[in-house]
């Protein structure tokens, strides 16, 4: 999905993922679904960010809208070789919630296709929590192991 130029498969992947939480009681928790962002120059080479897929998949039906909140204001390289240090240190002060926007009392769910240490959903959820999200509850496509 994500290097081979498959989108839709994160679409339906939300999809699936989102019957699933229905189904164990998890309709009407969230007020958006939040996908971590691609940096803009990332965005143009790759041509989607496929965890915006994933959050399209979820929204449709959890019946709640795709919030784009956060901005990725700096370019990181990718973290599949990095330790767990190097990777909270190159999140960093990488995501901000942009002037004009609020998720103050919000209940949302972040996501992002795969989660290894956790350092750029925990950076995500603090910018969150920090905007005054009133929760941030997170969900991936997938677990790699670091």
């Amino acid at each position: 999905m994500k290097y081979r130029n498959q989108p839709e498969l994160g679409e339906e992947l939300g999809r699936l993922y989102a019957r699933i939480l229905i189904t164990a009681g998890y309709q009407n928790v969230w007020d958006a679904v939040v996908p971590v962002p691609l940096h803009p120059m990332k965005l143009k080479r790759r041509g989607y960010n496929q965890s915006a897929e994933f959050a399209k998949g979820l929204s449709q039906f959890l019946e709640i809208q795709v919030f784009n909140c956060l901005e990725r204001r700096k370019f990181t390289e990718t973290q599949t070789k990095k330790s767990r240090l190097e990777r909270m240190e190159n999140v960093d002060e990488v995501f901000a919630v942009p002037q004009g926007i609020s998720v103050s009392g919000l209940r949302l769910l972040l996501v992002d296709d795969v989660i290894t240490t956790g350092a750029t959903l925990c950076s995500c959820a603090n910018v969150l929590w920090a905007s005054g999200a009133k929760a941030v509850d997170l969900a991936t496509i997938a677990a790699g192991g670091q």
